[in-house]
């Protein structure tokens, strides 16, 4: 059996990769980052609030907090598509669309740059989002397919196949 994907890498695909590895492999640095975040952005708010008990004075210190505090809040809302935007900036010129073919030996990807083979013995996780398959390898290396360009068998015959191929469960991921 071979399934093939064509695959755009671009804000939205990265960001669906983005939340992935967050919501997979860096789950526990993640949970903690956020909550590190959470605190600074509450103690920051009361230390402004407090500091405006005569009156809403914006002196230079509470202008740098309250912008200090929307930084923060940006990220802990945004995270996932700055990290796509980031990875988006790093990829090399031509790599922003791939093909990609799956057999049983293990699959290649072709951009305009070259081709890779595969193997799926080193895929390290398998993720589904409601659009797109995403291979996690390590903490910051993943691979995104889009599922509306996938020829050769239906999502769930290359969900199943998959599986098969690495060994791992398909972990749906929102």
């Amino acid at each position: 059996m071979e399934f093939t994907f064509e695959t755009n890498y671009n804000q939205k695909s990265l960001t669906a990769m983005a939340r992935v590895l967050r919501k997979t492999i860096r789950k526990k640095r993640s949970k903690r980052s956020h909550i590190f975040g959470w605190i600074i952005v509450v103690l920051s708010t009361l230390l402004t609030l407090a500091s405006w008990k005569d009156g809403i004075v914006f002196s230079g210190n509470t202008i740098v907090t309250i912008l200090a505090i929307l930084m923060i809040l940006i990220v802990l809302f945004w995270e996932d598509a700055i990290n796509g935007y980031v990875a988006r900036k790093r990829m090399l010129p031509g790599t922003e669309k791939g093909t990609t073919v799956f057999d049983e030996e293990g699959y290649h990807s072709t951009s305009e740059v070259g081709e890779s083979k595969w193997h799926y013995d080193k895929i390290n996780i398998v993720a589904e989002t409601a659009e797109y398959f995403v291979f996690v390898f390590s903490i910051s290396h993943a691979q995104v397919f889009d599922k509306s360009s996938i020829t050769g068998g239906t999502v769930e015959e290359f969900g199943r196949f998959i599986a098969e191929m690495t060994g791992k469960e398909v972990q749906r991921v929102k």
